[in-house]
């Protein structure tokens, strides 16, 4: 019994020696380690297919956010499922008239490395931005690690009102919100599963309560889109065609259906809104 103490207590000695290291011996591989509301958080630079720079931020095994390095491609769109929210967007501000003065009222659901805000600030200036986010340590990590400051330092978005960043529950700053938006961004997720009740029956009928009558849902489900691990993607797809006129999704992966990927939904009650390339399901 007393081997098994003292092997017990030499191996407890080890893996604390061990933890405490593990942030030095990452910064030695240009990984940064931090721990956030919803777990370990690493961020670091790597490349991607063509060879230009980007950073990534990986929360418990699932990355949840990337950007581009470059000065001036920083606050351009490395991830393809922000991209096509992004044209979206454009695409109403282009059909409404949306101007500066009368600009279009987003929501954005989540900041994380705050993306597609940072594109709405430097590129889409007919928009009206709130951006919740419940963790500030992500929102510090954005400032820190994704040009979130030099964007707005650059831009004046926040000083302008354009971009207002919130701390706060992104679920009950919705169902608190007084005034229609006409787009509502979910891009909040932990792991593989979005955040809150918004793949429910209430939370479609929230966020349709909280939208223009045109106004427009964009939401990233991140699973399949067939087979067994695509259930997120039809309970979500079940709950808010109740709700919408027009639902459907542009999948990551289209060759693909059965690899998990970061899949944009389009749920509204407006014509000439879903995308082409969108698997349209009503």
């Amino acid at each position: 019994m007393r081997e098994i103490l003292i092997a017990l207590a030499v191996l407890t000695v080890v893996c604390t020696v061990f933890l405490a290291a593990m942030p030095w011996l990452l910064r030695k591989r240009n990984v940064e380690m931090r721990r956030t509301k919803f777990g370990m958080t690493l961020i670091f630079d790597a490349e991607n297919l063509d060879g230009t720079p980007v950073r990534l931020i990986n929360v418990n095994g699932t990355f949840q956010s990337g950007c581009y390095v470059p000065e001036d491609l920083r606050f351009q769109l490395a991830c393809e499922y922000h991209r096509e929210m992004a044209r979206v967007i454009e695409g109403l501000v282009r059909s409404r008239g949306a101007s500066p003065e009368r600009p279009l009222r987003v929501l954005v659901m989540g900041g994380g490395g705050y993306s597609l805000p940072k594109y709405l600030a430097a590129f889409v200036p007919e928009a009206r931005v709130d951006v919740v986010e419940i963790d500030p340590a992500m929102t510090a990590l954005a400032r820190e690690f994704f040009f979130l400051d030099e964007c707005l330092e650059k831009t004046g978005a926040e000083k302008d009102g354009r971009l207002r960043l919130v701390t706060d529950d992104a679920w009950e700053f919705l169902r608190a919100a007084e005034e229609p938006y006409d787009v509502i961004v979910n891009d909040a997720f932990s792991g593989n599963r979005p955040l809150g009740p918004l793949t429910s029956t209430e939370g479609a009928r929230v966020v349709r309560s909280r939208l223009a009558a045109d106004g427009v849902y964009l939401a990233n489900v991140r699973c399949a889109c067939e087979g067994r691990r695509a259930r997120v993607l039809n309970e979500v797809v079940d709950a808010f065609e109740r709700e919408f006129d027009h639902v459907g999704y542009v999948p990551e992966w289209p060759e693909e259906p059965s690899k998990p990927g970061n899949n944009a939904l389009v749920a509204t009650s407006a014509k000439g809104v879903m995308p082409r390339e969108a698997r349209v399901v009503r």
